[in-house]
């Protein structure tokens, strides 16, 4: 049965409007390739609409500053000031040592629950986004944290890992040789039957807090400010980078790397899930690896 000019207008619709940003060329035809001038500076979607009020946009705006101030931002201020405090000493960096996650407490059980207490600080940082964005009439969905497609997700996000993670370790290396980065500790943790568990929920916090503030959040509400793709993007990836200067430049850099791909992928897809699990698997290999190969491996600083 053949269907009508108003049905395909119909399923054209809601086809942009599950999928705001991205392909919207209506089923049974063929999409165009994308090229690459699409992917180096693409147009500003339609969804979600710029804002024209002046006072919903000074919100806005003072409605960014509320968030990082108490989340990533201020994580950035703390992280330049322990570089520059890093840089003042006599001793090199790359003979400095910085631990990501460290003991919290002399107890081993309360040491677990210190552990868990980071972790619910950290999903309550995206958790505030998310919600920031819903309160303001945004599903989640238009930003891609839904559960409609896991499977694609999930190997998406392995595939995100791999993309990301193997350059990051060849990267902090470099940087490390060079003298540029200080001596990285994923973990310090005691050797406990709750360190793999703990870390592995770590690396999903961790995850969780920068895919849904800096990418999700933050680039909604830039598009909401009206702001063109690339600078937006630029903006979150030395956010990104930002919290990372403890560790060194080479920390900085390989972050604002991945903030790059990352947000350009979000950009172009509007999928946020497979960036949290490619993050957490990055993370956990990370944290979990280091505190399996410490003290068995020569090249591993």
């Amino acid at each position: 049965m053949r269907a009508s000019r108003g049905s395909n207008r119909n399923l054209a619709l809601h086809y942009e409007a599950r999928h705001p940003g991205g392909d919207n060329t209506p089923t049974g035809t063929v999409r165009p390739v994308s090229t690459l001038r699409a992917w180096l500076s693409p147009t500003r979607p339609g969804d979600p609409e710029e804002f024209t009020d002046p006072a919903e946009r000074k919100a806005i705006g003072i409605e960014l500053l509320v968030v990082f101030a108490v989340t990533l931002g201020m994580s950035g201020l703390q992280s330049l000031i322990s570089l520059l405090d890093a840089l003042m000493q006599t001793t090199p960096l790359a003979q400095q040592q910085v631990a990501i996650n460290q003991p919290q407490a002399d107890l081993g059980l309360l040491d677990m629950l210190a552990q868990l207490v980071n972790v619910l600080r950290l999903v309550a940082w995206g958790a505030l986004g998310a919600f920031l964005l819903w309160r303001g009439g945004m599903a989640l969905w238009r930003i891609g944290l839904d559960r409609t497609r896991l499977g694609g997700d999930a190997l998406r996000g392995a595939g995100l890992a791999a993309l990301i993670g193997v350059p990051g370790l060849g990267l902090y290396l470099l940087a490390h040789a060079l003298g540029l980065s200080l001596t990285v500790q994923p973990s310090t943790l005691t050797d406990a039957w709750w360190r793999a568990p703990v870390l592995a929920l770590a690396a999903f916090g961790n995850a969780f807090a920068e895919e849904v503030l800096v990418v999700g959040y933050v680039l909604t509400r830039l598009r909401q400010l009206g702001w063109s793709e690339n600078r937006s993007l630029w903006l979150a990836a030395v956010l990104r980078g930002s919290y990372h200067l403890y560790q060194g430049f080479g920390g900085f850099v390989g972050n604002v790397v991945m903030g790059l791909v990352y947000g350009r992928i979000w950009q172009r897809t509007n999928r946020l899930v497979p960036l949290i699990v490619g993050h957490t698997l990055i993370d956990v290999v990370a944290f979990v690896g280091y505190s399996a190969l410490r003290g068995h491996v020569g090249w591993l600083p």
